[in-house]
C-alpha cells in the first residue's frame, strides 16, 4: 500500500463522515459527490477502470446533480403542509410497495431458472469488447439507472410547475 493509497482512504473516510454529519443538505450532497469521486479513484487504482468510470459518471455525476437540483428547488414546508403532503403522496402511490415486491419475486424466479454466465475476458481484450460483449447486462443496468434518473428529474419539474 503506497502513501497515495493511504491518503485516498483517509480522504474517503473524511468525506463520508462529512456527508453524514453536516447539517446543510446542499453541502452534504457536495460532500457525497466528493466521496464518490475519491472512491472512483480508489477503484481505478485497484485495477477496475470500467467500474471506476461507472462510479464517476453515475454516482458522482448523475446522483449529485439530482440531489443538488432537488435541494435547490424545494421550499421549506410547515408541519401541517408536511403531514398533508405525506398523506396525499401515500394515497397516490399506494400500489408501489406491491409492485416492488412482485418485481422482486419475479426477478428471483428468473434468477433461479436462467443463469447468466459471465466469461472471463481475455487479458488482451479491449475495454470496448469487454463492455459491449461480455458485460452487456451491466450496461443495460446502467442505462436503466440513467433513464430512471432522467425521468425522475422530469417528473420532479412537472410536479414543481403545478
Amino acid at each position: 500500500m503506497t502513501t497515495l493509497d493511504i491518503i485516498l482512504l483517509v480522504l474517503l473516510v473524511l468525506f463520508a463522515l462529512t456527508t453524514v454529519m453536516i447539517r446543510s443538505l446542499l453541502r452534504a450532497a457536495i460532500a457525497l459527490a466528493l466521496t464518490s469521486a475519491v472512491l472512483s479513484i480508489i477503484i481505478f487504482r485497484l485495477g477496475s477502470p470500467l467500474a471506476a468510470v461507472f462510479e464517476l459518471s453515475v454516482c458522482t455525476g448523475l446522483i449529485s446533480v439530482i440531489f443538488i437540483s432537488t435541494i435547490s428547488l424545494t421550499e421549506p414546508r410547515t408541519a401541517d403542509e408536511k403531514i398533508q403532503h405525506k398523506k396525499a403522496r401515500l394515497k397516490k402511490f399506494w400500489y408501489l410497495p406491491i409492485l416492488v415486491v412482485a418485481l422482486g419475486i419475479i426477478l428471483s424466479q428468473i434468477n433461479k431458472t436462467v443463469s447468466f454466465p459471465l466469461p472471463a475476458p481475455e487479458p488482451e481484450a479491449d475495454a470496448r469488447i469487454a463492455l459491449w460483449n461480455l458485460r452487456s447486462l451491466d450496461v443495460l443496468g446502467q442505462v436503466i439507472i440513467l433513464l430512471v434518473g432522467v425521468f425522475g428529474v422530469v417528473i420532479f419539474f412537472k410536479e414543481r410547475k403545478k
